[in-house]
Formats: structure tokens, C-alpha cells, sequence
């Protein structure tokens, strides 16, 4: 289709929820399902669903009944587990002008220091209540009860209107939906100039930020969504992302705009068994799928294809909108390559581009007309994320250029530069940061006269005559080692170098002191010290070979110890403070090249990892480390040219 108004009748709205209720009030989307939720163990036609007036009548009383303890514009924190619950919830506090901060709940008893980003989000969005289920609210009045020294948490937690899911919600929806009819009323919910959303970015490269999102731009930013993807009401859309923020969060609003029916699931549910996701494609005949473009290789590794007892059918897909870059087109094509026996159309692969502060969405490369991997072009061994092309109408309203850092000149198509992106979907800003705000959203080109820009803080380049734009990493995780280089190339060569051993997708690269240190986890514990270091000069040699970049410190840690992001991008910044830290579940540590005396310090604090370790810097000398409940004293010479000092740390 070529028209974002499927029906000249059926005008675009200024806010997300106002889609609901035209639908809901038409007849014919009535009992249309609006969303489906299905746990895994249990049988597929085992599910809950939501139709289009259920959803409606439900979001009503909950705007109803939030408005009795809170007034319009009150901040609310909503600590639901994903379902349909948190669906309804999100929409409810919508519709009665509340500003919403979705956040996945902690686990209540707070033993795992799992609380640091609740806290974070009560302190900055200082809300008067908490939404959550009775029985969770319950371990939070425990908690608060019993004598924990984190007073802090417990102060928060005390301030705050607990307010039970159970208690907002239609005891009977059949009844309710009878008493109201089809109707409208006037629409007392969050207009288009209102900050109805906090949502924190996803913390691949810092601590997350909130970020303020008005109801227009979400509106406008789905709209465009639905455009670039063909979405209408006969699409069946299937997704197990976190319903929290981003990507997961822009789906449930895209549902609603598009008119269409979403499968949800939750994430635990595809990490423990990826062949789940396919089973949903087949079983609701889904045209339309949104997944990390980490998961691609996870789902070819550990799909399980051949063990199910039910048969993969893809034939149906139409859009398979691939996120977070970077996107590595031999990936894709192993994906495709295995799948296509499985009806899976290559022209549905979609590779896009989005960030939070946009909302979620900015661009894709996919048109309906089609467009095969192999006649995608690539560059360095990445696929693009958008066409800039002049006689292109998809992104009629979203400006996007590429710009040198430094200087905030506009570059030459095939130059690296800094993403710029001036839309109506860009958001606010952030909460509690106005010199960051001024300095992310408010971006201009020098010496030029232009309207703001949101600087993404990615890089990007443009090639070709139609003028694909390729994302290529985070300006803020590049490393200017010699050369400046993305540190996803180097922990994909680091992978390739031992795939055997090493964990897909959970390697860190960073810079400390000029050199370049690769994190990398096991696949399992390896005992055989001469193994672990055959795999450390592996990882030297292949990341040379593949990318010409000098390694000087090799890090093996166990496997889940490389921290991520709740979409699976991997937090470099933060695996680089674990490791000086001394938190990482060091397995061996090899340096190679001789350094000096700047690093002694750097064996020092790695040596204490987890209190475990005990390894004392300098030059040469010796490295003692713990097996077991035995301690061995390991010697190893080197020279100025050879490896310097492999240690064994905290090997159990």
C-alpha cells in the first residue's frame, strides 16, 4: 500500500490511544484480537487474549480507578511483570493523563543487587505511586518489614501509593462491555504536547538515561513505522522483545495504530528455547517479526529444528525487521540460508535503524517492493539500515545526515561521521539533564542555518547512488588504537579465532591505557591451563590477522560474566569497570607485548577478582592463582617480543 490512511474516513490521531478506541468502536473490530499471550511449557492454544474491546473497556476502568488516589500529570512507576497486564497498564495510565516509567520489577527480596536501577528510577522520576501485582506488592510490604540495612531503598519504597493491578482492573470485561456499547466520549487522556512516557535508554554505552517522550511524537513515531513497514490490520505480528522500552514498547503502540494483532511472549521464554519464536510464526501465520540482530546465529545454533515435534513453517513473514546494529550481512545470510527451506522469503528480511531517543524508530532499508539480501549492498561487512535516496518517500519528515563530531560539518557521502537525525518523533530530552539535553538535542550544522538535530552518538556512513546509510558502531566505543576501529570487529575475530570454546555475541573490546584489552567468555569451564592459553594466543593471532589490530591484554571470563543490555547489546563500558574493578570471573589473563611499567597496576586490581585472585604486577615474576581450594604457584618466562605474563585468576 502506498497511503498511511488505509480508509479516507479513518483520520490519523494526535496520540496512540485514541487509535483504540476508534477501533474498538468499529463492529467489525469488536472481538478482533488485539493481543495474544502465550508462556512457553504450556500447549500454544493454551493462551490469553485481548480483543480490541476488551482492551478498551479494561484500559477505561483502569484510567477510571487510577484517578481516584492520583490527579492528571502525576508520575506513576509501573512494576509489572510482561504480559497483558503490563499491555493494559501502559494504555490505562495513558488514557488517564499520567506520566508512566515502565521498568522491569526487581526481584523483591533484593538479595542480588538487582534494585540499582529501581533506585535510579525512583530518585530521578520521583513518582507518588507504583503499579504492581497484589503478590508482589506483598514481598515489598516484607522487605520494607523486616530489618534491611539499605534504608535508602526502603525509605523509597515506603513513600510511594502502592496500587494493585488486580484492584484497577474490570472484574468482568463481558458485563462492562455490555453496559457501555459502542460509543464515544470526549477524551480526557495525555495530549500530543504532553510527557506521557518515561523510557530509559538501554545503557550500551553509560548508565540509562530517562528519557522524555510527549504522546505526539510516540504517535508520530509509529505512524511512520507503520508506513515503512506496510503495516494494516491484517498484519499478525509476533514478538518476545522486552515490553519495557524501545523496540518491545514501540510494537505494543505500533499494534494499536496499525490496527493489527500482536503475539507476545516474553524474553526469558525465547533465551530458554529459541525455537519458540518460530513455532509462533508458524502457528498465528505472522507476517511481521521484530529481533536483535544477535539472535540470528543464536536461533541457527540453538533453534532446534529438527527436535520439535511441530513443523516450522515461514512462509508467511513478510517483514523480519532486524535491530540493533551492527547488522553483519553473513549472519543474515546464514539465517536466510537455512531458513529458506523453511518458506522463509529473503525479500522480508528488513534491517532498521532506531534509538530512544527518537522514540524508537528512524529508518529501514526494506520496501515493499522488495528487496533480496543478495542484491543488498554491504559495506565492511555490514548491511544498511536506511535509503537517503532524493526520490525516496518514506522518510519524507525524518531529516538524517551524517556530520563530523568535531566540527558539526555535514560530510561527503562514503566519509564516517556521527549520525544526526531532526524529526518530529525525536523526543524531549532527559529528565533531570538539560546540559545533556541541549547538548544531544539541539545539535546544528556550523555555519549553516538549520533546524535542530538529536545527535545519536553513532556513527555512520552513507554509499552508494542510492545512498544507503550504514550504522556502524557507538562513537563513544570506538577505539583509536594507531587506527580507530568499532570494537565489534575485533570481538567477532576474536570469536571466529576459537568458536569452539567461546561464547557467540559476549565478548568485550576496550582501550585501557592504549591498549586494547578483549574480554571473552567461555562456553564452559576449561581446566587445562595450556588449552586456556592456546585460546588467549588464538584470539591475539586472529584478531591481527582479521583486522590488523594489536591486542595487548587477552581476558577469558566465565560464561555470563560480560555484561549486557535487555536487548542483548553488549555494555563495553561496563564490562571495562568490572574488569579494573575486580568483579570479573577471571579464568586466565595473557598480556603480550612489552608495555612497560603502566600496566603493573592494572594486574593488580584484576587480581583481586571476586577477592579470589592474588596477583601482584611488574615484569616478569611470579603469578600465583587459586584452583580449586589448593593454591599453585605458576612461572612463566617471557621476552620483550613474546607473551608477557599469562596469570590464572579465580579459576574454580
Amino acid at each position: 500500500m502506498n497511503y498511511e490512511n488505509y480508509d479516507p474516513s479513518y483520520p490519523d490521531q494526535p496520540v496512540v490511544d485514541l487509535y483504540l478506541q476508534v477501533w474498538a468502536n468499529l463492529p467489525a473490530f469488536r472481538s478482533k484480537p488485539a493481543f495474544v499471550w502465550v508462556e512457553d511449557g504450556a500447549a500454544i492454544d493454551a493462551k490469553s487474549t485481548l480483543t480490541y474491546a476488551q482492551l478498551n473497556d479494561s484500559v477505561q476502568c483502569i484510567a477510571s480507578q487510577l484517578l481516584v488516589p492520583l490527579q492528571r500529570g502525576d508520575t506513576v512507576v509501573i512494576l509489572c511483570s510482561p504480559g497483558l497486564e503490563l499491555v493494559e497498564t501502559i494504555f490505562g495510565c495513558q488514557r488517564a493523563g499520567l506520566l508512566s516509567v515502565p521498568i522491569s520489577p526487581p526481584d523483591p527480596s533484593f538479595t542480588n543487587q538487582n534494585f540499582h536501577h529501581l533506585i535510579r528510577a525512583l530518585s530521578q522520576t520521583k513518582p507518588k505511586a507504583a503499579i504492581a501485582h497484589p503478590t508482589y506488592i506483598t514481598s515489598i510490604n516484607h522487605y520494607i518489614s523486616s530489618s534491611s540495612s539499605n534504608k535508602k531503598l526502603v525509605h523509597m519504597l515506603q513513600s510511594l501509593h502502592w496500587i494493585s493491578t488486580v484492584d484497577i482492573k474490570a472484574k468482568d470485561r463481558k458485563l462492562q462491555h455490555s453496559q457501555l456499547g459502542p460509543k464515544f466520549s470526549p477524551y480526557k487522556g495525555c495530549r500530543a504536547e504532553d510527557v506521557y512516557l518515561v523510557q530509559y535508554t538501554s545503557g550500551a554505552t553509560g548508565i540509562p538515561k530517562p528519557v522524555l517522550v510527549t504522546a505526539g511524537s510516540a504517535a508520530h513515531n509509529v505512524r511512520t513505522a507503520r508506513k515503512a513497514y506496510d503495516l494494516h490490520p491484517n498484519s499478525v505480528i509476533v514478538s518476545w522483545l522486552p515490553q519495557y522500552h524501545d523496540c518491545g514498547l514501540m510494537f505494543l503502540l505500533l499494534t494499536i495504530v496499525s490496527g493489527a494483532t500482536s503475539i507476545l511472549t516474553s524474553p526469558a521464554a525465547f533465551v530458554n528455547r529459541p525455537r519458540l519464536w518460530l513455532e509462533l510464526i508458524t502457528q498465528f501465520r505472522a507476517t511481521c517479526t521484530p529481533v536483535p540482530s544477535f539472535a540470528l546465529p543464536l536461533v541457527v545454533k540453538r533453534g532446534g529444528i529438527d527436535k520439535g515435534t511441530s513443523p516450522i513453517h515461514l512462509w508467511s513473514l513478510q517483514n523480519l525487521i532486524i535491530i540493533n546494529e551492527p547488522i553483519y550481512r553473513d549472519a543474515v545470510e546464514q539465517f536466510v540460508n537455512v531458513f529458506r527451506t523453511f518458506g522463509l522469503n529473503p525479500s522480508s528480511i528488513s534491517p532498521s535503524y532506531g534509538l530512544a531517543e527518537n522514540c524508537t524508530f528512524v529508518s529501514t532499508v526494506w520496501r515493499p517492493c522488495g528487496n533480496d539480501v543478495p542484491n543488498m549492498p554491504s559495506y565492511n561487512k555490514l548491511l544498511p539500515s536506511a535509503r537517503l535516496g532524493q526520490n525516496d518517500d518514506e522518510l519524507v519528515d525524518m531529516d538524517i545526515i551524517v556530520v563530523n563530531e568535531e566540527t558539526h560539518e555535514a560530510v561527503e557521502d562514503g566519509i564516517e561521521g556521527e549520525i544526526w537525525v531532526s524529526s518530529p518523533s525525536n523526543a524531549s530530552g532527559y529528565l533531570g539533564h538539560p546540559t545533556m539535553t541541549r547538548e544531544v538535542y539541539y545539535g546544528r550544522l556550523k555555519n549553516k542555518v538549520s533546524r535542530c538535530f538529536l545527535r545519536t552518538g553513532d556513527r555512520g556512513v552513507v554509499k552508494g547512488d542510492e545512498r544507503y546509510l550504514f550504522v556502524m558502531g557507538r562513537c563513544a566505543d570506538v577505539i583509536k588504537n594507531h587506527e580507530e576501529i568499532h570494537p565489534h570487529y575485533i570481538e567477532t575475530a576474536a570469536y571466529n579465532s576459537s568458536p569452539g570454546f567461546l561464547r557467540a555475541g559476549c565478548s568485550a573490546a576496550f582501550e585501557i591505557s592504549n591498549t586494547v584489552v578483549v574480554v571473552v567468555e567461555m562456553q564452559r569451564s576449561e581446566n587445562e591451563i595450556g588449552v586456556l592459553r592456546k585460546i588467549c594466543e588464538g584470539v591475539r593471532k586472529g584478531v591481527a590477522e582479521e583486522e590488523r589490530v594489536e591486542v595487548g591484554i587477552v581476558v577469558l571470563v566465565r560464561s555470563g560474566s560480560v555484561p549486557k543490555t535487555t536487548s542483548g547489546k553488549i555494555q563495553r563500558w561496563a564490562a571495562k569497570d568490572k574488569l579494573i574493578g575486580g568483579k570479573m570471573s577471571v579464568l586466565m589473563e595473557m598480556r603480550f607485548g612489552d608495555y612497560g611499567d603502566s600496566f603493573s597496576s592494572f594486574g593488580t586490581i584484576i587480581g583481586g577478582s571476586e577477592g579470589k585472585g592474588d596477583y601482584r604486577g611488574g615484569r616478569g615474576g611470579k603469578t600465583k592463582a587459586v584452583v580449586g581450594e589448593e593454591r599453585e604457584d605458576i612461572f612463566l618466562s617471557f621476552s620483550s617480543n613474546g607473551p608477557l605474563r599469562p596469570s590464572l585468576l579465580s579459576f574454580l
